[in-house]
């Protein structure tokens, strides 16, 4: 591992602020420090507190950079774009604010698909990207999904409002929560993502997870990482750093050492 040299902002002391960007204002973390910045990319609809075994696992070797995405946790601001290419400028934005020119970038889940698309867009500014059960290019979504994903949002409303003033939950309605997922699942097509996966250029590794977590059904989840081993065929940039024991919603928490591993890997 090197230590990082192209960080104007870097800082022996944890910052914490918020971000403007666009119409809005983003929560963020930044330890500081002088090892290579790793920036987190969160789930869909959770929040930076995930990450917090992974970064004490790496310790204070990498400078780690964490965020709320719009209209998630509790001090991020609302938006009147959701859209997941807003999620990519914020990258950005974010790392500009904190005078960060490279970076590792990690993201689990929806987030993944996030650090795929700006570590493809970005070959100069990438060090590496990290992949955690998520950004893999598999046709899961149909007409009989897209209304199944409508139904469970609109279910589970009520318990996210009530949650919703801890932060664990986002300011999104119901609705503007399936449009995301719907958004998620037209980007996860093996013809719109393949093509992404196959023209990244710097070390990329996938951590992967087993079994079927909340709102899936039997093998799905299986099915649709099976699809990773094509992309890494057709790319020798990409490789699976660890197939765990975890299931997806708990990966962060219960195996935080394989995803450490792979960041170490890349950097």
């Amino acid at each position: 591992m090197t230590k990082n040299n192209s960080s104007s902002a870097s800082s022996s002391t944890t910052w914490s602020g918020m971000i403007p960007v666009d119409d809005t204002a983003l929560f963020c973390t930044d330890t500081g420090g002088d090892g290579i910045p790793v920036i987190y990319l969160n789930g869909q609809f959770a929040t930076q507190g995930y990450w917090a075994k992974v970064i004490a696992e790496l310790g204070d070797g990498f400078r780690h950079i964490t965020y709320d995405e719009r209209a998630r946790g509790k001090k991020s601001l609302k938006s009147a774009d959701y859209s997941f290419e807003a999620c990519v400028r914020d990258v950005d934005a974010v790392l500009a604010a904190r005078g960060v020119e490279k970076a590792i970038v990690i993201g689990w889940s929806y987030g993944a698909l996030v650090a795929a698309h700006w570590a493809n867009r970005n070959p100069d500014r990438a060090i590496g990207a990290v992949l955690v059960d998520g950004a893999m290019p598999h046709d899961w979504l149909d007409d009989a999904m897209e209304a199944r994903i409508r139904k469970l949002f609109k279910r589970l409303a009520p318990i996210t409002a009530l949650l919703r003033p801890t932060g664990l939950t986002p300011k999104l309605t119901a609705a503007q929560q399936a449009e995301s997922n719907i958004e998620l699942g037209k980007l996860s097509r093996a013809a719109v993502l393949g093509p992404v996966l196959d023209n990244i250029t710097v070390p990329t590794r996938f951590v992967l997870a087993s079994g079927s977590s909340l709102g899936s059904h039997g093998d799905e989840q299986e099915v649709i990482r099976a699809s990773v081993a094509g992309a890494c065929e057709r790319n020798p940039h990409i490789k699976i750093s660890a197939k765990v024991a975890s299931n997806h919603d708990h990966i962060l928490r219960k195996d935080f050492r394989a995803v450490a591993d792979a960041v170490r890997e890349v950097a």
